[in-house]
């Protein structure tokens, strides 16, 4: 039996062992498992790597996406630009046993956003600088969308603080997206500190996180017309992505 998983600390949120076992049993794919390993450090990959004969992919979420570099053979195309790994396809070569790092954070980014562009949205704010805002930033790219990084300690000169944002650069950034962790359950009345008076209709708020299905940041935003996504798009493509990268031959 081929078995698959996700690793991160906590995994409470977890939407992919879910995922996968619906889609197991939807399309009628057997001898095969996903479950959780709530590792507390990643120091522990390569012992549940050994202890678990069959493994062959894992999903990685936070705070996991960056550290787990250090433990790859390979690491193939964006993952290896932006600096971080959500996926991890697991296999033998010439009699070892192979650890491959990718990211299909981009992909499912990108695909989610594309259908809700128009010709006003060519500047992002992107909140927070963690492994998730690289691969945000890299899909912008992509788009040739322009964008600056929000953080509560800015550093690099595409970084602002949060204080900093006023209604005038509101006006001109129609898109915010979200990659930090605030509003994610079970800290559901947390949301990033913006002039939430400024938003209109023709901003899109994108928020990574998808448990609670609407949170404070995108309920706010709705409030004032914006058009809102949560991350459970980004996820289900992303899902279907690291399937294929799992299941097509080296």
């Amino acid at each position: 039996m081929k078995k698959y998983g996700l690793i991160g600390y906590p995994l409470s949120h977890s939407f992919s062992k879910n995922y996968f076992f619906e889609k197991f049993k939807r399309e009628n794919i057997t001898e095969v498992s996903y479950e959780n390993f709530p590792i507390h450090s990643i120091d522990q990959l390569p012992l549940l790597i050994r202890k678990l004969p069959g493994l062959a992919g894992l999903n990685v979420t936070i705070p996991y996406k960056e550290s787990v570099i250090r433990y790859l053979d390979e690491i193939h195309g964006e993952a290896k630009i932006i600096g971080a790994v959500n996926t991890i396809k697991i296999f033998e070569k010439k009699d070892k046993k192979l650890i491959a790092g990718y990211n299909t954070d981009v992909y499912g980014f990108q695909n989610s956003l594309k259908p809700l562009l128009g010709s006003v949205h060519q500047k992002v704010l992107i909140l927070g600088t963690g492994g998730a805002s690289k691969a945000v930033a890299f899909a912008l790219d992509k788009l040739n969308i322009t964008y600056i990084f929000v953080s509560r300690n800015p550093s690099e000169k595409n970084h602002i603080a949060y204080n900093t944002i006023d209604n005038i650069l509101m006006s001109e950034y129609l898109i915010i997206i979200n990659t930090t962790p605030l509003g994610m359950y079970p800290d559901t009345r947390s949301f990033p500190p913006l002039p939430y008076e400024s938003f209109t209709p023709d901003h899109i708020l994108y928020d990574l996180v998808y448990n609670p299905e609407q949170t404070t940041f995108l309920k706010l935003g709705k409030e004032k017309g914006a058009v809102t996504i949560n991350g459970l798009t980004m996820l289900e493509l992303q899902a279907e992505r690291s399937w294929e990268i799992w299941n097509t031959k080296n």
